[in-house]
């Protein structure tokens, strides 16, 4: 199963992120459990200072953007294997 998770405060860029995630795992047929983290606090255990930020499997992949939607099909593909 892959693991992602999606740190923000909750802004519009935030939401976003999280909706392209469960597209395309949902595209995909991937087994993936997505979280939204909103605590600020739990941001810096990932060493994140700048949101909407995306972790996938433990790592960080972009952090103060949105990805292209291709980049996020290819890091959650590559996580599933």
């Amino acid at each position: 199963m892959v693991e992602i998770k999606v740190l923000g405060t909750g802004c519009p860029n935030c939401h976003k992120l999280e909706s392209m995630c469960h597209e395309v795992v949902n595209d995909l047929g991937i087994d993936a459990q997505i979280e939204s983290i909103t605590d600020m606090e739990k941001f810096m255990d990932y060493g994140v200072l700048l949101t909407p930020a995306l972790v996938i499997n433990g790592e960080v992949k972009v952090q103060g953007k949105l990805p292209l939607r291709p980049t996020l099909v290819n890091w959650i593909k590559q996580a599933a294997k």
